[in-house]
């Protein structure tokens, strides 16, 4: 009992620690999917060029931070016309590069960790832009499309499929602060925390449950702690696997990140690690329905390279510059609730929540919730009111 006590204490501090990070991330995101249309975002999307790249970069991480969102998002945006390299830079940056995983990182693990996700992040879509000009067949993007069209369900689909923007002519502050602006940011913030909250909440018991429970010594010598050179070389290529292993995705797998820092992984490790997101088992099956074994296959082992490589070129960079944090310092909040400005922040921005979540019920929010889990009829777009 003592030993289940000290796992849940853990998981418990981290919750509080990163609570109003969330909220203020799944809040700016919200804001920017109920002014941005679709439909505006696919035809931005068209070809592979770094141009493209680089906006579909941006626009991603303005979007989603659900790993299953953004995956079922990147698919419609494949099957309305948007290149697929395009569509997969989306997604990783969907999910690595946004604001709510910075701020998280920055909070348990130091802004080292977030300055290195929002460069690593970059790296790995060129990587993976490259890897896609050199390997990807045509063929086999013909065969994957077919596949797309054929309109098979999978997590997230329905939420991925509605767009909730708003309607309407005039400047973006007019229309986020209208009441139909106010509605939308409602459902789009709401539909997130609903999207996420299984993975948040599995990652974190699950990190207070390996922190409470696994020793340290089990770590350094998994991590080759002690041995520089292994080390490093060792962390970016097992970071991955790890993630894969543990179905945890997204900022779900921020908390697992910390004890693993502590355990002895490199910092390329980590990086590696937390772009491995995307290769998840369950998400792998996802892209077998959506696009066919033989891509999923293809994605797995272009993903698994581009993390591998961006974790290395992290490790590089920030270790010449030195700029790697020392492990040493490394810990594991578990101080508890405390008056500190971490209360003062949560205390504000779950008062900013709770007014979301209010205008959401009293706007038919919950039969959209319904619809989140399974495929609408059509792929075209539903109007919000």
């Amino acid at each position: 009992m003592h030993a289940i006590l000290h796992a849940l204490s853990i998981t418990g501090s981290m919750a509080w620690e990163i609570t109003w990070a969330l909220i203020l991330g799944f809040a700016l995101s919200a804001v920017v999917q109920a002014v941005v249309r679709t439909s505006t975002v696919v035809a931005l999307l068209g070809d592979d060029r770094p141009r493209t790249l680089a906006l579909s970069a941006g626009l991603g991480a303005a979007s989603s931070s659900c790993s299953y969102a953004a995956v079922a998002l990147a698919r419609s945006l494949f099957r309305r016309g948007a290149d697929f390299t395009a569509a997969m830079a989306f997604e990783i940056a969907s999910t690595n590069l946004v604001a709510e995983l910075g701020v998280i990182l920055a909070l348990l693990m130091g802004w080292q960790f977030t300055l290195a996700e929002f460069t690593g992040g970059p790296i790995m879509i060129v990587v993976l832009a490259v890897l896609f000009r050199l390997l990807l067949r045509d063929r086999l993007l013909r065969t994957a499309r077919a596949q797309a069209e054929r309109g098979v369900a999978g997590a997230m689909e329905g939420h991925a499929a509605m767009d909730m923007s708003v309607r309407g002519e005039g400047s973006f502050a007019r229309r986020l602060l209208s009441p139909d602006g106010f509605t939308a940011t409602s459902h789009v913030f709401v539909m997130e925390w609903a999207a996420i909250l299984r993975d948040l909440v599995v990652g974190l018991f699950v990190a207070g449950a390996i922190a409470a429970w696994v020793p340290d010594a089990f770590w350094r010598a998994f991590f080759f702690d002690g041995h520089p050179l292994a080390s490093k070389f060792w962390g970016p290529l097992i970071g991955p696997l790890v993630a894969i292993a543990s179905f945890v995705c997204s900022i779900g797998n921020v908390p697992l990140a910390v004890v693993l820092w502590k355990g002895g992984i490199s910092f390329g490790g980590v990086v590696a690690f937390v772009f491995a997101d995307l290769i998840i088992l369950p998400i792998l099956s996802i892209y077998r329905k959506y696009y066919g074994a033989r891509m999923a296959l293809f994605l797995l082992g272009t993903f698994y390279a581009a993390a591998v490589v961006a974790g290395y070129a992290v490790e590089l960079v920030f270790g010449g510059l030195g700029l790697v944090p020392d492990q040493a310092d490394a810990t594991i909040p578990a101080e508890g609730v405390t008056w500190n400005y971490t209360t003062v922040l949560n205390i504000a921005f779950l008062l900013l929540a709770a007014a979301l979540l209010t205008r959401f019920l009293r706007t038919g929010g919950l039969g959209m919730l319904r619809m989140m889990g399974g495929a609408p009829s059509t792929d075209s777009d539903h109007p919000h009111h």
